[in-house]
């Protein structure tokens, strides 16, 4: 009797749990690469993370110059301002250090159609749909950029001064920072944490260019609070700053017309015309470059070892074709009020990451 009562029972839990480990491992084998590729971030951030040192620590070590030491205490002030001025969220990120012994640790592959400006997608989970591909191995990153070329796209690679892992983890300060400058070390510091504090899924051009804009206005705001209106460290960043803005106008009005150019090619025309007709583009874009005025000559000299492709403009609309409208709405809107501003796009966008 108690056997008839609980059989059938028992068999239809088995075959429950037979058909989630058959959907399971369908889902496993169709999505091996997604799988492989996370693992390979999570070992990385993890041997990272495995590796670093508390801050409060480095900062009663007598090993460590008063030099890193001052700019180690440099970052903690602006995390604090970050909270106090800025609006931005509290976090526990950098309060550790990891120690890069002067190389690369991440990497980023892009890419983009040859014959016109639109970019290739990767799709993760949680964060949706982003337009580059991180490694922190560079051969898996030469493999992935191999692959991306075969199939006929531009592609590009580049190392990654600093990420945000967007409060899963609790982001170190990396070694190669102390060899910053004042200024690029807030502005840095100040983006990163800005996509802590908001980042939309689906939307990585909207997060990068208001991690700029904020970053940008932001350690203006912090090196003038810091260290005055007079100082060295405010001048330089707002030279900086000019070049930046000039270079900024300069590619952004190019891509368009780069844009106009692909728009307008034949749609029979064959590659080998299309391809030439991409490289004069390119070759009058470099020549207009060195022709443009700049406090420092490196933006001129900035393709003088490789010609550039579509993954440069995509990469570079995807953090600064926004900037304009972040600085008109943040100040006719909110006055240039920082704290009012963030309290604003984090209502606005409070189903966000």
């Amino acid at each position: 009797m108690i056997k008839s009562q609980f059989s059938q029972p028992i068999k239809l839990l088995r075959w429950f749990f037979y058909l989630t480990f058959l959907v399971l491992g369908c889902w496993c084998a169709a999505n091996y690469e997604l799988l492989y590729y996370g693992y390979g971030q999570g070992e990385g951030q993890l041997r990272i993370l495995w590796n670093t040192e508390p801050i409060a620590t480095l900062l009663e070590a007598p090993t460590y110059p008063d030099s890193v030491k001052k700019k180690l205490q440099l970052i903690q002030e602006i995390c604090t301002y970050t909270e106090d001025s800025l609006g931005l969220n509290p976090s526990k990120n950098y309060t550790t250090f990891y120690d890069q012994k002067g190389k690369a640790i991440l990497w980023n592959v892009t890419a983009a159609k040859p014959y016109e400006l639109t970019p290739h997608q990767w799709q993760f989970p949680l964060i949706g749909t982003v337009s580059y591909k991180g490694f922190f191995d560079k051969q898996k990153a030469q493999k992935e950029l191999d692959r991306l070329k075969q199939e006929g796209w531009d592609t590009g690679l580049y190392a990654v001064s600093g990420w945000s892992t967007l409060g899963f983890f609790k982001d170190p300060v990396l070694s190669n920072w102390l060899n910053y400058s004042e200024g690029r070390l807030v502005n840095l510091i100040i983006h990163e944490l800005t996509h802590g504090t908001l980042y939309i899924k689906d939307n990585v051009e909207y997060n990068e260019n208001l991690a700029n804009f904020v970053g940008d206005e932001g350690a203006k705001r912090f090196l003038i609070a810091k260290y005055g209106n007079n100082s060295a460290q405010i001048q330089s960043y707002l030279q900086t700053q000019k070049d930046e803005k000039t270079f900024r106008v300069f590619v952004l009005n190019e891509a368009q017309k780069l844009d106009s150019i692909y728009k307008h090619l034949p749609p029979h025309l064959p590659d080998s015309e299309k391809q030439n007709s991409k490289q004069s583009f390119m070759k009058e874009f470099i020549a207009n470059l060195q022709a443009q005025h700049f406090y420092n000559q490196r933006y001129c000299h900035y393709f003088d070892e490789e010609m550039p492709n579509n993954t440069f403009f995509m990469s570079y609309l995807r953090y600064n074709s926004q900037q304009s409208m972040f600085k008109q709405e943040f100040e006719t809107k909110f006055g240039g009020d920082f704290k009012k501003y963030m309290q604003y796009l984090k209502k606005t966008y409070k189903h966000s990451l």
